[in-house]
């Protein structure tokens, strides 16, 4: 059942899909971040979960092991590409997009929501300008979609 939200100035959203990048956005230096693995869990109750990385540090696969999440390990050229088609082929009316680096900002834009996550590899600037709102760290991300009105405040007229 998709994830619904009327924001006042903004619009409505049918939320069913969370497409999310790996590192420096749900994990850090290769490790999944503090509290990241039970909300995704809670998450997975409404929302399908995938993870399209490059995975840098070769880590993702393990870190998410066991969590309901989908997830694509992409090769090293074209990853900006492969991240937007994964969001296409999902239907982007219908996914919010976490993101930090300029290898997300096609698929920020393209999401019905797309999500900076700043953390401590930062953002890229084209990233930012790209969504729709900017959090700080992994956790602020997950818990707008488990505390609603965050995302109504930080999106209404």
């Amino acid at each position: 059942m998709p994830l619904v939200f009327d924001i006042p100035g903004y619009g409505s959203l049918h939320l069913a899909r969370l497409v999310c990048d790996f590192n420096g956005t749900l994990a850090v230096d290769g490790v999944l971040a503090s509290g990241v693995a039970e909300r995704l869990q809670r998450l997975a109750e409404n929302l399908e979960i995938h993870v399209v990385t490059g995975d840098t540090y070769g880590t993702a696969r393990q870190a998410l092991a066991g969590l309901p999440v989908n997830v694509q390990v992409l090769p090293e050229r074209g990853q900006a590409e492969a991240k937007l088609a994964a969001v296409s082929a999902l239907g982007p009316d219908e996914c919010a997009v976490l993101g930090n680096g300029r290898n997300d900002v096609a698929m920020l834009r393209a999401a019905a929501l797309g999500i900076a996550v700043i953390g401590a590899e930062g953002v890229a600037p084209e990233a930012l300008a790209a969504s729709d709102l900017l959090v700080p760290g992994s956790e602020a991300a997950l818990d707008l979609f488990l505390k609603p009105k965050r995302l109504l405040a930080g999106l209404r007229a």
